[in-house]
């Protein structure tokens, strides 16, 4: 299995690596592009879609999300979109987490699968449109949700006695959500101390130039949402009946597994910084 790891995660990088750094943001955004009508897929599979109604399903969520592309150009301001998309997922993630893994089915599934696919595409949409802003302001974003992710994991596995939330995620704990908020404040820190420049061309930036009162707290909910956004993915999982979304990415699972805790981030964060 690690070695099945491994060697996804290195194929990966090699594709994803040079395209993140491409001059131009679509490179990037084409790649990224496929492993959404992945997702879109996975998604239609976990709310009981059988296999040609899953694989449709990917393949027009990845054409509708082409055809935005093509009609408005990955530079399109979207501020107006941010508020919208973070708003819902700070609405809807406390009640979903509060209904549990049985109140998943009880929502209409026409509802679930048209909720999901609009959030992954917009995760999407973020992602595009924060590599447009720059490389800095897409990595300052991705690395806040891996730093999370691992400081979480360490600090779990050392201290992690309380339960965050057992019947939907039994290995998270309380002391890994409280390790993962203190890994991305270290985080922000050193990006802020360490920046050749002042312009807020990344996350950490926008944020340090109102100063640490906004950014404090808006950086622990951005940590908040990664780690319900990983709730949400576990709870559709645990509803329908499987451990990972897919084997699309043999030895990590599926692309959903991969980015859950990415869909909330990335359209709050873009919130953030066009604020």
């Amino acid at each position: 299995m690690l070695k099945q790891r491994v060697i996804t995660a290195v194929i990966l990088l090699a594709l994803l690596l040079p395209a993140l750094f491409y001059p131009s943001p679509e490179p990037f955004s084409a790649l990224t592009l496929v492993l959404i009508v992945g997702a879109g897929w996975e998604w239609a599979r976990l709310n009981g879609c059988g296999p040609v109604a899953s694989r449709w399903a990917g393949g027009l969520l990845g054409l509708a999300l082409l055809l935005i592309w093509a009609a408005f150009g990955l530079d399109a301001d979207s501020r107006w979109l941010w508020p919208w998309a973070g708003g819902l997922w700070l609405l809807m993630t406390p009640w979903l987490l509060h209904r549990g893994v049985a109140g998943w089915s009880q929502v209409p599934r026409g509802l679930r699968l048209i909720l999901g696919w609009g959030l992954i595409g917009l995760a999407w949409w973020a992602m595009a449109q924060a590599r447009v802003a720059g490389v800095a302001m897409l990595l300052s974003i991705l690395l806040l949700v891996w730093v999370a992710d691992i400081a979480a994991y360490f600090g779990g596995k050392a201290f992690g006695k309380r339960k965050l939330a057992p019947s939907i995620s039994p290995g998270k704990s309380w002391a890994g959500a409280y390790s993962g908020a203190l890994g991305v404040l270290v985080l922000a820190l050193a990006w802020v101390a360490w920046s050749s420049s002042n312009v807020p061309s990344s996350l950490y930036g926008t944020l340090w130039s109102w100063g640490p009162a906004i950014a404090v707290p808006v950086l622990l909910v951005l940590v908040a949402m990664s780690v319900a956004g990983d709730l949400v993915e576990s709870l559709v999982k645990r509803s329908a009946g499987m451990k990972d979304s897919s084997q699309l990415l043999p030895g990590h699972g599926g692309v959903l597994d991969r980015v859950d805790a990415l869909l909330p981030v990335l359209p709050l964060a873009m919130w953030v910084v066009t604020w």
